[in-house]
């Protein structure tokens, strides 16, 4: 698969394409089944009970120094109850923004972390990364890297 470069990231849509545009998801955007290393990762999140049926979309995002993502709530119509993302190769820091309340939480993600989004934290919190060359946690500025995330998702 190559990479898309239609977003201020590259990405990479296995299983189900997602409409940016429209901000949907459905079945004309099959492009078919995941690929084995894929769906061997998906069903293993099954397995471990974090999704009630193996994950049938993946969107694979890459980050580089300075881009980021706008805080968002994972589409509600178009995804099931559970969102799961792997980051890999470089940490970076997520903002949690509560829909009501405002309150905010940052949370580092470690190379190899697995955040996992259900009940409030699915819908009622937006996640997002700042787009900025460093984050600043627990008071120290720590420069950033290249962060691939594979994220797990069930189209409805």
């Amino acid at each position: 698969m190559l990479w898309s470069n239609q977003l201020r990231r590259r990405v990479q849509h296995y299983g189900y394409r997602y409409d940016y545009k429209q901000q949907k998801q459905n079945s004309d955007l099959d492009i078919g089944p995941l690929p084995s290393w894929l769906h061997t990762l998906a069903t293993t999140l099954c397995k471990k009970h974090y999704f009630n049926s193996t994950p049938n979309q993946v969107i694979i995002n890459e980050y580089t120094p300075g881009q980021g993502i706008a805080a968002h709530t994972d589409c509600a119509n178009s995804f099931g109850n559970t969102i799961a993302s792997l980051s890999l190769i470089s940490p970076y820091t997520m903002d949690f923004t509560h829909d009501i309340t405002k309150d905010k939480v940052t949370l580092r993600l470690e190379d190899r972390s697995l955040l996992i989004l259900s009940g409030q934290a699915r819908y009622t919190w937006k996640h997002g990364i700042a787009a900025r060359k460093n984050d600043r946690y627990q008071g120290i500025l720590i420069p950033r890297g290249r962060r691939v995330s594979i994220t797990f998702r069930n189209v409805i």
